[in-house]
């Protein structure tokens, strides 16, 4: 009833047209720009004892409170993880194998079918990037194989969590094995931002899928795709595995 009342005033100020009335809108509308003095000598300061004081923090929650918690729920974890930004969450019996010097978003979404026969198992590869936002369900296997990199906001959808018929999906049963499928990105695959992958699908290794696509088939290796539903664009020029080999660890 308050807010209403707000509204109802803000709307009679905003239109009425006594002059006097209009004045009032204008002069409080004007107040919605105003700010204190911000001399720079001052501010900057602030700012970056800001920013440091705030990266001290998290790292001391990253070190002493995400991480260990994050590890006690994984199968097994390689070393080095980089875990930044909070604690993931994760739903349902998924089993997680992490490798060694992988870095996880922590404002990213695990989950695990609750009606698959067997646990679900998430099994990521070393040297990973799982960026923000994203969120990986599993409904009977996800690979992510070396080096993979998954940008913010994408979606590996291994179940889909409902049924097709709409009767059964209103009794809220769960969805039908046909629904279900594994889902293995190969050594070195790059999803952009934004990218969803569909139950059942294989992406070779080194291919790139661009940003928002969706990729409902198999992808072969060494491609650049792209679109709904993502198809090939080109084929990539990928170095030779001794120029890889040689060129390991650099950023």
């Amino acid at each position: 009833m308050q807010v209403l009342n707000i509204n109802h005033l803000k709307h009679g100020l905003k239109h009425s047209d006594n002059p006097l009335v209009r004045s009032v809108f204008r002069i409080l509308k004007s107040t919605r720009g105003m700010s204190l003095p911000a001399p720079k000598v001052i501010t900057t300061p602030l700012y970056y004892a800001y920013c440091g004081t705030q990266s001290f923090l998290s790292t001391l929650m990253r070190l002493f409170w995400w991480t260990p918690l994050f590890k006690g729920r994984l199968k097994h974890i390689g070393s080095k993880l980089y875990l930044y930004g909070g604690l993931p969450y994760i739903s349902g019996p998924v089993q997680i194998e992490i490798g060694e010097n992988c870095r996880v978003s922590g404002q990213t979404t695990f989950s695990g079918r609750s009606c698959a026969p067997s646990p679900p198992r998430l099994i990521v590869g070393d040297n990973v990037d799982i960026g923000w936002m994203t969120t990986i369900a599993v409904g009977q296997k996800v690979v992510l194989g070396n080096n993979v990199r998954i940008a913010g906001r994408a979606l590996l959808a291994g179940y889909p969590g409902h049924p097709l018929d709409p009767k059964a999906r209103a009794a809220g049963l769960p969805e039908t094995e046909e629904q279900v499928g594994n889902i293995v990105l190969e050594d070195n695959v790059w999803l952009a931002t934004g990218v969803s992958v569909m139950a059942g699908v294989h992406i070779g290794c080194n291919t790139i899928v661009a940003a928002g696509s969706v990729v409902t088939h198999d992808l072969p290796a060494n491609v650049l795709c792209g679109g709904i539903p993502a198809k090939v664009i080109y084929e990539l020029d990928v170095m030779s595995d001794k120029h890889a080999t040689d060129t390991d660890g650099v950023q």
